[in-house]
């Protein structure tokens, strides 16, 4: 028999009567109780919109393609090099004709 987890966290929501109307109907026509219901439904979005975050698949070609691209060596990137060496907007000092005076 499966141990169940300990439930000590709780969750509010505040719904419209209509809203809360519809969830009595659907957890009536599944046998369940509004909690249940709510609770089950909610983990099973959570799951589907984390699911492309944990896990994805690739056929097997993919898979040595995408093994090859991990292992092949770096190419030069000029301007990503430039980019990173060349003194950025906040390092340098202004020059005296960059300022207007009055």
């Amino acid at each position: 028999m499966p141990t169940r987890a300990l439930r000590s966290e709780k969750l509010d929501l505040r719904v419209s009567s209509t809203t809360k109307r519809t969830l009595e109907a659907a957890a009536l026509a599944t046998h369940r109780t509004v909690s249940a219901f709510v609770l089950e439904s909610a983990l099973a979005r959570a799951e589907e919109a984390l699911l492309d975050r944990r896990t994805f698949h690739v056929t097997k070609a993919k898979w040595t393609e995408f093994l090859a691209a991990l292992d092949a060596p770096t190419r030069p990137l000029p301007r990503v090099q430039r980019l990173l060496t060349e003194p950025g907007f906040f390092d340098t000092t202004p020059t005296p004709s960059s300022h207007k005076t009055r």
